[in-house]
C-alpha cells in the first residue's frame, strides 16, 4: 500500500526554487485570495526549509572533497625551488 506525501520523491534544488518563485509571483499579484494563501505560505515554508537543506548538505559534500584533495595531494616542491643556473 502507497504511504502518503512524506516518502515522495523531493524536488530538485531548482524545481524547489522554481516553485518557491511562482508562489511569490502570485502572492506579490494579488493571485491569491485569503483561503489559498495559508497553504502557499505553508507550501513555501517547507521548500525554504528543504533548499536550505540541500545547501548545507552540498557544503558538507564540497568541504569533505575538498579537504580529501588536500590530503592526496603530495607536496610539490616550488617551481622557483628547481631552476637552478
Amino acid at each position: 500500500m502507497p504511504k502518503s506525501g512524506k516518502t515522495a520523491k523531493q524536488p530538485s534544488y531548482g524545481q524547489a526554487a522554481g516553485r518557491l518563485e511562482e508562489i511569490l509571483v502570485k502572492i506579490e499579484e494579488g493571485q491569491v485570495d485569503i483561503d489559498e494563501l495559508s497553504g502557499l505560505v505553508q507550501e513555501a515554508a517547507e521548500l525554504v526549509t528543504l533548499c536550505r537543506d540541500k545547501i548545507q548538505a552540498a557544503e558538507v559534500q564540497v568541504k569533505t572533497i575538498t579537504e580529501q584533495l588536500e590530503r592526496d595531494v603530495p607536496d610539490t616542491p616550488d617551481p622557483a625551488d628547481s631552476t637552478s643556473a
